[in-house]
């Protein structure tokens, strides 16, 4: 199979999933973000900057390597060994986002809206 068609092949699959989870997380995301960053602008904002960036690190993880050819190797281990590392970049930025997220969270315990402790209350 040719070289070129197997990159594109792993390319598209990659860009089709890191498409998949932009969709999935847009709304919770958008959402978080709108409660952290006070005002809908600003979170409309980061949400396409995360957006963006959950999109273009799989394919830059996809396009730094070449697909495996040689005489022998069917396609499909080729396809997959550019997925491999397409998934990996996909899966790293996601990671990365949460846990830039979870740095601004703020931590409530067990605190009620009030402040008062609720734990044990009746």
């Amino acid at each position: 199979m040719n070289p070129s068609l197997i990159f594109a092949s792993a390319l598209t699959i990659n860009l089709l999933a890191a498409f998949a989870v932009v969709r999935y997380l847009s709304g919770p995301l958008r959402n978080q973000l709108r409660e952290l960053c006070g005002t809908t602008e600003r979170a409309e904002f980061w949400t396409v900057f995360s957006n963006v960036a959950v999109i273009l690190t799989p394919a830059i993880f996809t396009m730094l390597v070449e697909p495996a050819t040689g005489p022998g190797l069917p396609p499909l281990l080729a396809v997959a060994s550019q997925l491999k590392w397409g998934l990996i970049g996909l899966a790293g930025s996601v990671l990365m986002l949460g846990w830039i997220l979870s740095r601004f969270i703020p931590r409530t315990g067990a605190e009620g809206p009030s402040g008062q402790n609720t734990v044990g209350a009746i």
